[in-house]
């Protein structure tokens, strides 16, 4: 598992360096778009995205940076995007909260909580209608499982016995409330089990347990035709909608972050490696030329040409 463990790392640094450069950038005002960032997801994004199969379709959240990236390993598009301009993803209309990528497979992120979830579910069962083996996996936050479409879709998708994988990633918050909060029951991979859904659940920050996990679900699946639960846990280290860090404003405690960071999964990942044998001036260069690329994408998306107000109604269903 060196070479897998290695190409985790890659995902997992691209989109934590890509974040990271958001955030050096965003106060420039340049980037008009909001950005909800993944820091501390990074696990969940590269260990699911690196074990569905090369037909397997991905809807996800407005917090979609880490799970584009790690679908597409691409960074010029998507600043292009997220600096409204006619070279991004969606000629600069989409923003950061609409990314998509068909040709990656990527088919959907929204800005309304829990909207793709029946989307995700309208695929599988035309997936189911072909016959064409393949699975959708769609990714979703706690506070998706406060609306009703997401019942609603778990129990069509186990009722129809549909080829899809919900993708819990479960940072105990939405917004700035706690679970303790929201939720008037105790375990949500117990409900969830009640269903005709198998379930598989973790806390771990590991992208590689991440990956094997994600792994015996699509052979469960392949196997049982049923949907299937993925129940994960991490911890957003920024606030939900901007660059800062939650503490910084008193939204959550300072000490919940430090307890989270011990066990970082870019960190875990790089020390892994390490372990494996890999040189740190090994590790280096890898991240230098990642770094790289970051850079010329966001030098090539301040050049580009401004989204074209003509283009405003083109590729757009609309009445």
């Amino acid at each position: 598992m060196k070479d897998a463990n290695l190409e985790l790392y890659k995902k997992m640094y691209l989109i934590r360096a890509t974040e990271e450069k958001i955030r050096q950038c965003y106060p420039d005002n340049e980037i008009k778009t909001p950005v909800h960032l993944a820091m501390g997801e990074e696990a969940i994004a590269a260990g699911v995205c690196y074990a569905l199969g090369p037909t397997d379709q991905v809807f996800a959240t407005y917090r979609n940076h880490g799970v584009y990236l790690a679908m597409t390993n691409e960074t010029d598009r998507f600043f292009a995007e997220l600096y409204g301009k006619q070279t991004g993803l969606s000629k600069g209309k989409a923003g950061s909260m609409h990314i998509m990528s068909p040709d990656e497979n990527l088919l959907g992120t929204s800005a309304i909580v829990a909207s793709m979830i029946p989307v995700a579910v309208g695929a599988a069962l035309t997936n189911q209608y072909k016959n064409n083996k393949r699975s959708v996996a769609v990714f979703f936050g706690d506070g998706a499982v406060d609306e009703g479409v997401f019942w609603e879709s778990l129990n069509f998708a186990c009722l129809r016995q549909l080829p899809i994988i919900f993708v819990y990633e479960n940072n105990q918050y939405a917004i700035n409330s706690h679970v303790s909060t929201r939720h008037g029951y105790r375990s949500l991979a117990g409900i969830v089990s009640r269903f005709d859904c198998p379930v598989f659940q973790s806390d771990t920050t590991d992208a590689e347990a991440i990956y094997h996990l994600t792994k015996n679900a699509l052979r469960l699946q392949a196997r049982s035709a049923k949907p299937v639960f993925i129940h994960l846990q991490y911890y957003r280290y920024l606030e939900h909608v901007g660059v800062n860090y939650d503490f910084e404003f008193g939204h959550r405690d300072k000490k919940e972050y430090q307890k989270w960071w011990k066990i970082d999964p870019v960190g875990l990942q790089r020390k892994k490696l390490l372990r494996f044998g890999l040189k740190d001036k090994e590790l280096i260069k890898i991240e230098a030329g990642i770094l790289n690329r970051i850079e010329a994408s966001v030098r090539s998306a301040k050049q580009a040409p401004p989204a074209n107000p003509n283009e405003l109604r083109s590729d757009v269903y609309y009445e």
